[in-house]
């Protein structure tokens, strides 16, 4: 018997990739706003320290893990650069993601 938990939060967006100088990842896909109180709610549970939130994210075929940032009272979720190579995707591409917290 396994002991899998469900998420806090699963939910799915659609979002426009924005390129980011900063440190490494440059692509983010911002989560919309509707999101932002479930997200917050859940992070209390979920977050390990300055707001960034541990996800489990989908974007096309590709499953991937990373932390959401706060900015701005919203959040973006990181796109690695493995998923925008395994996606052919980048800064001004349209995708719809899947993210679970917890």
């Amino acid at each position: 018997m396994t002991d899998r938990r469900d998420p806090l939060v699963s939910l799915d967006f659609e979002a426009l990739l924005i390129e980011w100088r900063g440190p490494a990842p440059f692509v983010f896909a911002p989560i919309p706003d509707r999101h932002r109180g479930e997200i917050a709610h859940a992070a209390r549970q979920a977050s390990y320290g300055w707001g960034v939130v541990p996800v489990a994210a989908v974007i096309g075929k590709t499953r991937f893990t990373t932390s959401l940032f706060p900015r701005d009272g919203g959040y973006l979720l990181p796109v690695k650069v493995a998923v925008q190579r395994a996606e052919s995707i980048g800064p001004g591409a349209r995708v719809s993601a899947h993210i679970e917290i917890g």
